[in-house]
C-alpha cells in the first residue's frame, strides 16, 4: 500500500520532447490524418516529417541570415528568404516552383535595355531634337572661330600620332574599353593588390566577340571542344580556330590534371585561349586541384604578358561542380594568386555568366571578398 496520496504524479511529456524535436509532432500528426485518411500511419512517421521541416526551416534561416548580414542588415526580410533559396542548387530545385511574396527577384539587367544607342530609339530621340536654323556671321565672329581652329597641317600630325598610338597599345585599348557591346558590366571590384573584377553578361553565343587578351576554356586532357564553351568557340572561330588547337594538341601534348596551356585565337576577337583540364567533382582533394588550376591559368596569361582574362561560368557543367563551391573556389584562387605574386601584369579579369542564379552566386561571393 502507498502512503497519502495514491500514485506519485509524472510530468506529462509531450512527443516532440520526447522526440527530441522543436516543431509539433501533435500538430503533423493531425495533417498527415487530414491528408491521407485513408492510409494507416504509424507513430514514427509525424516525428520523421516533423524533424525534416525543422531541418529545412534551420537551413533556409541561416541562409537568409547570412544573406542579411551580407547586405548589413539586422533583420530578416523575405527578400533574404528568397536569395538564399535561389543561391542554393538544392533548395532551389526543392522550391522551384513556389514563389515567395514581396521576396521580388534575382538581379538580372538584359543588355540590350543599358545599350546606349541602338535601334529605333535612338533615330527617334535624333529627330525629335529641334532643328536650330543657322545664323549668318559677322565678320568679327568669323575671324574668332578661323582663329581657333587648328591648321590642317598640324590635324594630319595629329591623326597620325593618334593611329599610331591605337596600333602600339591595342592590347591596353582591350582591358580598359571593356569586353564589348553585347556583354552587360553588371558590378565591379577592385582587389587590394589592384587588379579589377568585373561580373558581365550575355549569351554564351557571343563568347567569339568578347575583347579581351585570354578566355580560360575547361576542358579535358585531350583539349576537346565537346561541351558548351567548346563548341561556342569552335562556332565562332571556324576553322581557323580548330587549326590552331590541333597544333597545340600536337606541341603539347596531352594536358595534365590542373595543367593549362595557350593556342592563338584565330577567328575570335580575343587574341589567345587558355586551355585548362579541370578536375571532377567529389575526386580526391578536387577543390584543391581546381584552386591549382585557376592559378596555373593566371601564371600563363602572365607569362604571355597578357592585360585582360575572362572565365566563363564553369565548371559546373562539365566536371559535375556545384556552382556555389566553384564560385568560392575560383575567387579564393585568382585573390590569394595576386596577393602572392607582387606585380602581375594581369589587371582585368571578367566573369562570363550566362544566368540569374550564377549571377547571384558571384555577386554574393564578390561581397566577400577583401577589396579596396
Amino acid at each position: 500500500m502507498s502512503a497519502r496520496g495514491g500514485k506519485k504524479k509524472t510530468t506529462k511529456l509531450s512527443r516532440s520532447a520526447r522526440a527530441g524535436v522543436i516543431f509539433p509532432v501533435g500538430r503533423m500528426m493531425r495533417y498527415l490524418r487530414r491528408g491521407t485518411h485513408k492510409y494507416r500511419i504509424g507513430m514514427g512517421a509525424p516525428v520523421y516529417m516533423a524533424a525534416v521541416i525543422e531541418y529545412l526551416a534551420a537551413e533556409i534561416l541561416e541562409l537568409a541570415g547570412n544573406a542579411a548580414r551580407d547586405n548589413k542588415k539586422g533583420r530578416i526580410t523575405p527578400r533574404h528568404i528568397l536569395l538564399a533559396v535561389a543561391n542554393d542548387e538544392e533548395l532551389n530545385q526543392l522550391l522551384r516552383g513556389v514563389t515567395i511574396a514581396s521576396g521580388g527577384v534575382l538581379p538580372r539587367i538584359h543588355p540590350e535595355l543599358l545599350a546606349k544607342k541602338r535601334g529605333s530609339r535612338g533615330k527617334e530621340t535624333i529627330l525629335s531634337q529641334p532643328v536650330e536654323k543657322k545664323k549668318k556671321k559677322s565678320g568679327k565672329s568669323l575671324e574668332k572661330s578661323l582663329a581657333k581652329k587648328p591648321k590642317s597641317g598640324k590635324n594630319k600630325l595629329l591623326k597620325k600620332d593618334k593611329l599610331a598610338d591605337g596600333k602600339e597599345g591595342a592590347s591596353s585599348s582591350t582591358s580598359d574599353d571593356g569586353p564589348g557591346d553585347a556583354f552587360t558590366i553588371l558590378s565591379s571590384k577592385s582587389l587590394m593588390v589592384g587588379q579589377k573584377l568585373s561580373l558581365t553578361q550575355s549569351d554564351l553565343a557571343h563568347i567569339g566577340s568578347m575583347k579581351v587578351e585570354g578566355i580560360i576554356h575547361p576542358t579535358s586532357a585531350e583539349i576537346d571542344l565537346k561541351e558548351d564553351i567548346g563548341n561556342a568557340l569552335e562556332k565562332a572561330g571556324g576553322k581557323e580556330f580548330l587549326e590552331a588547337v590541333k597544333e597545340l594538341r600536337k606541341s603539347h601534348g596531352p594536358l595534365e590534371l590542373t595543367g593549362a596551356a595557350l593556342s592563338q585565337a584565330n577567328g575570335l576577337a580575343a587574341k589567345f585561349v587558355i586551355h585548362c583540364h579541370i578536375p571532377q567533382w567529389g575526386s580526391d582533394k578536387c577543390e584543391e586541384q581546381l584552386e591549382k588550376t585557376i592559378k596555373n591559368c593566371l601564371s600563363v596569361a602572365e607569362d604571355k604578358k597578357l592585360k585582360s582574362v575572362a572565365f566563363p561560368s564553369f565548371p559546373s557543367g562539365r566536371n559535375g561542380f556545384p556552382k556555389q563551391t566553384a564560385a568560392q573556389v575560383i575567387l579564393r584562387a585568382i585573390s590569394s594568386h595576386f596577393s602572392a605574386s607582387s606585380s602581375s601584369t594581369v589587371k582585368n579579369i571578367y566573369f562570363l555568366l550566362f544566368d540569374s542564379e550564377s549571377i547571384g552566386i558571384y555577386v554574393q561571393e564578390m561581397a566577400k571578398l577583401d577589396t579596396k
